[in-house]
């Protein structure tokens, strides 16, 4: 069987920031699901397809052509849709917000988990996103969630829009974390929430290598 670490949790808690590194540490492949389900948001944004357009955004799930590569020097993840580099488009806050309508599809969710456990390969896999333990890959066994209180998760967020030069303010993005977080843990598929065998972290008041400390021990036991 080959093993998977999923890494789980909401927007804000440090989710890829810690999979890239573990996964590097560990030389495992990595998945970054949430990712996939920005792809995908922006390929059909470029085909003019809405919710609604059910069957079009099937047979889009079906045949989406993605790559990551993970960058140890960068600390992150290089993502390729149709062989073109498009990291910086998935982080935009209308991408994410599209995803996180889309990822609201029952259908187009049972499509993508397909793609996303043909990840699943030697070594092994590191997949961060929020439904990784529970859904994606229930016989992982290493599962991790991550969490953080909302006003944290909103300062990281908005961090990180500044730094790629995009501009907002504390009180939009404290809105927007909210907001996602009520559509991802009310939605009927798949809803956000725990494994009940994860190690469930607070990242509040932990670096990024504290983190990454706890998750290793819990790999290596």
């Amino acid at each position: 069987m080959i093993p998977v670490l999923t890494i789980d949790g909401p927007s804000g808690v440090g989710k890829g920031t810690v999979s890239n590194i573990v996964a590097n540490e560990l030389k495992w492949h990595i998945l970054d699901s949430g990712a996939i389900y920005r792809a995908f948001a922006l390929a059909a944004s470029k085909r003019d397809l809405l919710p609604e357009n059910t069957k079009e955004l099937i047979d889009l799930a079906s045949n989406l052509e993605l790559k990551f590569v993970s960058s140890p020097l960068k600390n992150d993840l290089e993502i390729y849709l149709d062989n073109q580099e498009v990291s910086s488009d998935l982080r935009t806050e209308k991408t994410a917000e599209l995803a996180s309508k889309f990822a609201m599809i029952g259908s187009l969710r049972e499509s993508l988990l397909i793609r996303q456990r043909d990840f699943r390969k030697p070594p092994g896999l590191v997949a961060d996103g929020r439904d990784m333990g529970t859904v994606v890959f229930k016989d992982a066994p290493y599962k991790v969630f991550l969490t953080a209180n909302v006003e944290e998760r909103a300062k990281r967020r908005l961090k990180q829009l500044h730094q790629k030069g995009i501009t907002g303010n504390i009180s939009h993005t404290l809105e927007e974390v909210r907001n996602r977080d009520e559509r991802d843990s009310s939605r009927k598929h798949s809803p956000l929430k725990p494994s009940k065998e994860a190690l469930i972290i607070d990242t509040s008041d932990l670096t990024v290598d504290e983190v990454v400390t706890k998750v290793m021990a819990l790999v290596k036991v």
